[in-house]
């Protein structure tokens, strides 16, 4: 790792007296310019002993306590030095660019160039746990180191660093969202998912008269041919990093429309996913998690041909009260809340974590029948295809894939959403879940994003809540249960509380007919306004 160093022309030597130790100058008779050392490659000695009298010159002075250039001088001469950790100590003690970011970022970098994996991880955490600025970004680079650990131990017996440590990327833990875990489950499945139905291997470059890449708001009308099928584009339904959806009808018939996921590069990961839901969740409760009639794999795209929904998504219900400056009512806040309880159970239970679960994720749904009290405890006659649709499965974690002590480590990287565990650098299982449902409820009840806090118990410990405090006319004690215990539940399996929650919040419903028949009225009017939008 080089460190180098960038000019500033409109620096002052009055009022700089670093500058011109950076720049090429002549200081009392002798050339002290680190800058014209570097690009005469005089590593060594000289260069050691010209950063280490800059040090001293300017260590104690306030001026540059915070400046980047002059931690870029100190990086530099810790390169050179035998005694890394003596010299990050005594930045610290001098508390140069403590609160910065590219502190942490280059020190640890450094390591990481010598090998050094362990200690390059717990400059990382030091740098996360002092919140230095920007955050986003050393956890960003934090989540890369990551994965590139994971790359070196993926496969591989318990990776040993430095004698008999290991770096806490230990065997029974996995980033499952970086590039070589994914290569490596592809890699593992890819016989399995050639004998499932729909599932269509092309090798070859896509080759029609359309350009997928063209593709966009503007497409209407376009004609995709994928497998003998004609799929004509009638709108885009949504966009991601790496792919788009669009609705479509099937060979121009005007009632049979799908929704179209065109991803580049090809992911068959998510096709997996919905098979492994098809063959582990229930026919009654199928319906709550999208289907996939087939995909289409090329060497440049691939193509998911989904069950299209047209009625939005609960974000876009959540908008809807938000653009009028109201909060949803709370008995629809309890009725989605409890879909949603339902939804993780069943998940949870059959070993699979969905990843990404925000409310963009979940479709609504609407039942073509009237609604009536008999049947919505069990989501029979009417209520069964009533309530929300959970899709986009690409972040899907198949639990049955890896060993049963598995934990997982990384990022989801979701603003608003990343749970608690990933917020402290520690392992999580289900509560990337879990906290999503958590941060959809206080959106739902608060019209904004949660913001957490921890707060002392009456024992010596702590417990993690929402900062936002409930109104008084809620039912503030079936909230404040959901949050305490979501929010800090173990990394193990979850069921029996998402169980115990769920029938907590449908005996409270159930209690009251009244709230049956306010429910009924808030989602026609939902509809209405929802589909007339």
């Amino acid at each position: 790792m080089t460190v180098m160093l960038t000019d500033s022309n409109n620096a002052s030597y009055a009022h700089d007296p670093l500058f011109p130790w950076l720049l090429f100058d002549e200081i009392g008779g002798d050339s002290r310019s680190i800058k014209k050392a570097l690009d005469n490659k005089a590593f060594g000695g000289d260069l050691n002993n010209l950063l280490l009298d800059c040090i001293r010159t300017f260590k104690h002075n306030t001026q540059y306590r915070n400046d980047p250039r002059f931690l870029k001088i100190w990086l530099l001469y810790l390169e050179g030095s035998d005694d890394t950790e003596f010299v990050f100590k005594e930045m610290e003690e001098n508390k140069i660019c403590s609160d910065h970011s590219l502190l942490y970022e280059l020190y640890a970098g450094l390591l990481e160039a010598k090998e050094n994996w362990q200690q390059a991880q717990m400059i990382y955490q030091k740098g996360i746990l002092r919140k230095a600025k920007p955050l986003e970004r050393l956890k960003g680079a934090h989540a890369l180191f990551l994965d590139r650990m994971s790359h070196r131990v993926n496969g591989c017996s318990l990776q040993k660093i430095d004698g008999d440590e290991s770096i806490g990327l230990v065997k029974n833990r996995v980033h499952p969202w970086s590039g070589s875990t994914m290569e490596e489950l592809l890699k593992k499945i890819n016989p399995q998912i050639m004998r499932y139905d729909g599932y269509h291997q092309r090798n070859k470059a896509y080759s029609g008269k359309v350009d997928l890449s063209s593709l966009g708001n503007a497409s209407r009308n376009k004609i995709v041919k994928i497998g003998g099928k004609e799929y004509q584009i009638k709108g885009c339904a949504g966009e991601g990093g790496f792919a788009k959806v669009f609705r479509a009808s099937v060979n121009s018939n005007p009632d049979d429309i799908v929704a179209l996921k065109i991803q580049k590069p090809a992911f068959p990961w998510e096709f997996y996913m919905y098979r492994q839901l098809d063959q582990r969740i229930s026919t009654k409760q199928r319906s709550s998690f999208g289907v996939v009639h087939g995909m289409d794999v090329y060497s440049d795209y691939s193509i998911l041909v989904c069950d299209y929904l047209c009625h939005g998504t609960l974000h876009d219900v959540i908008n809807s009260y938000v653009i009028v400056g109201k909060s949803m009512e709370e008995v629809l806040c309890i009725y989605y809340t409890t879909e949603m309880l339902y939804m993780l159970e069943t998940l949870h239970d059959v070993g699979i974590i969905h990843g990404d679960f925000k409310p963009d994720n979940l479709l609504v749904r609407y039942s073509r029948d009237d609604l009536s009290e008999d049947g919505f405890e069990d989501r029979t006659g009417s209520w069964g295809n009533q309530g929300l649709c959970l899709v986009d499965w690409g972040k899907g974690i198949d639990l049955h894939l890896f060993p049963d002590d598995i934990e997982f480590v990384g990022d989801c990287r979701t603003s608003g959403f990343r749970c608690i565990q990933m917020q402290e650098n520690k392992p999580w299982r289900f509560q990337v879940d879990t906290y999503g449902l958590c941060a959809i409820v206080h959106l739902m009840l608060h019209n904004s994003y949660m913001e957490i806090e921890k707060k002392a118990t009456s024992d010596g410990g702590y417990i993690y809540l929402p900062k936002k405090p409930f109104k008084r006319y809620w039912n503030v004690d079936l909230w404040r249960e959901l949050f305490s215990q979501l929010l800090n539940n173990s990394p193990h399996n979850d069921k029996k509380l998402l169980q115990n929650l769920r029938e907590r919040f449908q005996d409270y419903f159930c209690s009251n007919r009244q709230m049956f028949k306010k429910l009924k009225d808030l989602l026609a009017k939902q509809r209405l306004s929802m589909c007339s939008s």
